[in-house]
């Protein structure tokens, strides 16, 4: 059983920062697109950042670039999301996504697996 595992929500102040990290419990998720997600209450599932595990090659939402920065790291089989100068409207449940295609990018549709998801709440 393919499993997805996020950690590091939490809550922060507005301008602050929080690191979440997404353990996957098998090592061929290293030709994989990796993604993060974001839901907020009321709304719509939404595309956060994406990362072909293989190559490095990373994609982000025009709302959070320049803030965010998805990594993976090979020796802990971990995917990770640094968010920096966070913002009340970034507050949502944050799910961990892999994707056997290496063409899926934003669509949630693409992804195979999922994790339970983390919640990120910011104050102001």
């Amino acid at each position: 059983q393919v499993q997805l595992v996020e950690s590091g929500g939490g809550l922060v102040q507005a301008g602050g920062s929080l690191r979440l990290s997404c353990a996957a419990s098998d090592r061929t998720f290293n030709s994989y697109t990796m993604a993060w997600f974001r839901q907020a209450p009321g709304k719509e599932r939404e595309f956060v950042a994406s990362i072909r595990w293989s190559v490095g090659t990373t994609y982000y939402a025009d709302s959070v670039k320049g803030r965010f920065t998805i990594s993976r790291d090979n020796d802990k089989n971990t995917v990770d999301l640094q968010m920096n100068s966070l913002k009340r409207e970034d507050t949502a449940l944050y799910y961990c996504a892999a994707a056997r295609s290496p063409f899926v990018r934003t669509s949630s549709a693409g992804y195979d697996y999922w994790g339970q998801g983390t919640q990120v709440t910011v104050s102001s």
